[in-house]
Order: structure tokens, then sequence, then C-alpha cells
């Protein structure tokens, strides 16, 4: 089936979406964007093929008298006249289910009394029944009088629809709709996930592509962990709308970015540079810091440094079709001078401290937390300066140790990882590996690094390469700020950064510089 686009704001050819029957399409957007203009489109281009759904219009929005589905407006111009004039589009649907269920058993009864052989068919309300039975398990549909009423579990009494919670009235509004599209017709779903619990839409909207294999389903949605479930359609991104010119910019979304769907519609739909960075998006310290630091950015955890620097790599690289910047960070740990420049290269920031812990010890952070709790700033760095300098010099062996385990590391990873003919080539390789790579040289030297740092009480030197998730506590800086432990304070940190005064400016600005980066 081919699909015919709207006009392109620059004038190139809009052309034709080819889809097969089992495909559905996506069209996303941010708010404003124009995405629904987009889709009504391509709708009036299609004529009665098009075939519209929208919960919040069949629920509380268009009427009787207002627009509905071609096909049911046609169902409904002979009938449907004691309904009252305010009627839902769900109520009806409901009752073109029971009229047509009543024509099928008065087919029925009139060929038993021809004597001629007879079988109730299974029907559109059979179908809409049994799904919405197994959505909402417990919950019984019956029939009473002529009227589809409800009930839950066991209990006797019954109810009409209008007393079903929303996501319920939904399932039952998209079950039917669904159920009466014409053969071969492109279903249009406005906002898909509306009223629907999370942990449903996707199962739900399996179920109803399955029950009409001969349509074609093409959803406008916000909701990205939706789009990410209908694996392999085609994701139509509407960036904005010319309204003068009536046309669009807009474009289809490459296949296989190599990052997900969802995280991919996320990003440009926010429309901001993207900052991809380490840890957990709740509880680490670099998703509280970050986007407050860079508060024009669309920041996204990633977890592990390596996620983080393959979707920097992988965003960067589909730069001519987004045309969005985007960066990442990861911390420093225990890289060398030349592993930080390859990956600044590659647009990844690197701090010019170890990890992130580090960053609140920065000399313009603890100063700025120590003045906004009315405490003297240059006595309490001085101390937390004397103290971690300390600390380093008591773990100073230790320190170099883990250093040269990582250089080891690295070194053996790059030469296994070179490419040899036969098997007596990499034995050649790899031979005098040890004695090449001399672990006792490079940790020496590293000994010798540290303490010509630990000697000249070089405090930014040895934050650089002070590996120790346990010195924000052992410098004792909450509390000499005034804080219970070291979660307060990096709430204090956060705080601060929110009220986005001169003090916020301050730790901004020394984290910035701290990430060598510039606006």
């Amino acid at each position: 089936m081919k699909i015919a686009l709207p006009p392109r704001r620059d004038g190139a050819p809009a052309g034709n979406l080819e889809l097969s029957s089992d495909q559905s399409l996506l069209i996303v957007g941010a708010n404003g964007a124009g995405k629904t203009r987009f889709t009504h489109n391509i709708m009036e281009s299609m004529g009665e093929t098009a075939y519209p759904l929208s919960a919040l219009d069949a629920l509380y929005g268009r009427r009787r008298g207002g627009e509905l589905p071609p096909v049911l407006a046609r169902r409904l111009a002979g009938g449907a006249a004691a309904l009252p004039a305010d009627a839902t589009v769900l109520e009806l649907f409901l009752w073109q289910l029971m009229h047509d269920e009543m024509l099928n058993l008065i087919g029925y009864k009139l060929a038993l009394a021809d004597k001629k052989q007879a079988q109730l068919k299974r029907t559109r309300l059979d179908a809409v029944i049994e799904l919405w039975q197994d959505v909402f398990p417990g919950n019984r549909v019956l029939i009473d009088s002529g009227k589809i009423v409800f009930a839950r579990g066991m209990d006797a009494s019954t109810y009409s629809s209008v007393r079903l919670s929303d996501g319920e009235r939904a399932v039952l509004y998209y079950a039917a709709a669904v159920s009466y599209a014409p053969h071969n017709s492109v279903i249009f779903v406005d906002s898909p996930e509306i009223f629907l619990h999370p942990s449903l839409t996707a199962s739900l909207w399996n179920r109803l592509e399955a029950s009409r294999p001969d349509c074609c389903f093409c959803y406008t949605t916000h909701d990205t962990e939706f789009t990410s479930s209908r694996n392999g359609a085609p994701v139509i991104w509407v960036r904005d709308y010319d309204s003068a010119a009536k046309a669009w910019d807009y474009d289809i979304l490459p296949p296989q970015t190599g990052i997900s769907n969802e995280l991919y519609i996320t990003l440009i739909g926010a429309r901001k540079p993207v900052l991809f960075i380490e840890g957990d998006s709740e509880r680490s310290i670099d998703a509280k810091l970050y986007p407050l630091i860079f508060p024009d950015f669309t920041v996204r955890s990633l977890g592990s440094c390596n996620k983080v620097i393959e979707a920097t790599r992988t965003f960067n690289d589909l730069s001519g079709f987004h045309k969005m910047d985007s960066f990442g960070i990861v911390d420093r740990d225990r890289r060398d001078d030349a592993e930080v420049a390859y990956l600044r290269r590659k647009r990844i920031m690197v701090p010019d401290v170890a990890e992130i812990e580090n960053m609140l010890l920065l000399e313009d952070v603890v100063k700025a937390v120590a003045a906004s709790t009315g405490h003297d700033g240059e006595r309490i760095f001085s101390r937390v300066r004397k103290t971690i300098i300390n600390l380093f010099a008591g773990d100073l062996h230790q320190q170099a140790l883990q250093h040269t385990r990582h250089r080891v590391k690295r070194t053996i990873e790059y030469r296994v990882d070179a490419r040899f003919t036969d098997i007596g080539n990499m034995e050649e390789h790899l031979g005098g590996l040890l004695g090449e790579i001399n672990p006792r040289k490079i940790y020496e030297a590293f000994c010798r690094e540290f303490r010509a740092y630990v000697e000249a009480r070089d405090y930014n030197a040895i934050l650089r390469v002070f590996n120790q998730k346990s010195m924000l506590s052992s410098c004792n800086v909450a509390n000499m700020c005034g804080f219970k432990n070291k979660e307060k304070y990096i709430e204090a940190v956060v705080r601060l950064l929110r009220q986005n005064h001169t003090t916020a400016q301050s730790i901004r600005a020394a984290v910035r510089r701290c990430l060598s980066f510039t606006d």
C-alpha cells in the first residue's frame, strides 16, 4: 500500500511510503511540531481508505452530529434514532454491535423456522467481549434487555458503560472500532496510549493489529515506550510546520541507528543538544548534577561509560539527519592523557578529576556550599584540602598499583586486538609482552609522580588521580558545612544549583571548567 506523504518545506519531492499490510507506521514529533496536521494531510489524500480513531474524541469529544468514521456514519444513517442526541461515539459503536448481534440472531431463528440448516456465526460482539475480558480479567460483559452491561466478578449487580473507567472504555472503543474498519483500510490512531496503563498498551495494540491483518495501522504518538514496541515499523519524525506554505519539515528515521528507537525519538523530540552521561537515571550523582550544570541540554543517563561512548558516536554519525549537537561525559577514572585526548576528540568530555564525587570537592564548590550555610569557606576548604592530601599520601602505593593495573590492562587489550595472519604471528607478537610492559617500572613511575603531588601539595592533581569512593565522607566536608552526612551535602549542591543565583553560577562554572567545556 502506498501512502502519499505531505509537501516538504524545503521543496524536495514528497514521494510515497510503501507499506505492507502487516506493517504499522509511526508519526512522532515534539509538541507544536505539526504532526497532527501532518497526519490529517495523509488521511485527506487517502479518502475513505483512511479510518481515524481517537479515544479522546470517542469518549468525550465528537457527538453523533459531528465527524464520524464514514463506515459508522453510513451504518447509523437509518438507525440509532432512539439514542440521545449527545450520544458519544463509543455509545454509537456499542449500539451498532447490539444491532448486528440482533440481526444475526434473527437470521438464525428464521433459518430454523424454515427448517434450513442453521448455525450461529461468531460476531463482532463476541470478539469485542473476548478481548475486553482478557484485558480486564474478573470483569464480565453481559446482555440485559438488549443492552450491553458490565459486572465485576460474580457480583449480580450490573452497570452501564458510563460507570467504566476511562481505560476500560478506551479498550472497549478500540476493540469495537477496529472491528468495523473497512477491509484493506489504513487505521489512523491518535495517541494510542491515552487512558491506558503502560503495562497493557503494547499488548493491546498487538492483539488489535493481529485481529485485522488486512489493515495497516498508523499511530501518531508522544509515547516513546510504545514507539519502541512497534518493532520494524517506519518512523516519520515531524520537526516543524510552515503554516504559510502548508508544508512540513520531516524525515523518515534511518533504520538500525545503533541506539533504540525509544531513546532516539526521546532525544530528537526534545529539540535540544544532547548530553549522554553515566550512572543510573534516578540514584546516581551524575543524574542529579549534570542536568543542572547543563540546563540547555537533554541529559540522558545510559549506565556504563561504554554505552555513553557508543551512543555519542552513533548520534553524531547521524547529525546530518537530525542536525543536533551531542556530547558525552565519562569519569576520568585512571585514563592516561592519550586516552583522554582521544575521547575529547570524539566529543566525550572527560573531567580533570578522577570521578564525579571529586567534583564536589573542587575549591569553588566547597566554598560555595560553606558560604550558603554561613560558614567560613576559606577555612573549610583549607581543612578539606589538607585532609585529602593526607588521605592520598596514606593510600599512595595502593593508588599507584591500581593505576598500574589499568595501564597494563589497556596495553594488553591493544596488543591482543591487533590483526594476526596466523597463530605463529600472534605468538611472536605477544611473546615478549610481559618484559615489554614491565609492570614494576610503570608502578614505580606512578609512585614517583604521586609523591611529587604530595610534596608540592598539588590538590588539583590529586583530585585528578585519586579514585576513592569514601573520600567525600572521609574528608568531613559535610559536617564542617553543617550537614549530617555526605548525602545531605550532595543535596545542598543540587539545591543551590536549582536556585540558579550567583552561587549556582559559581558552582556551574567550576564544574564546566573541570570538564573543559566551553559554550
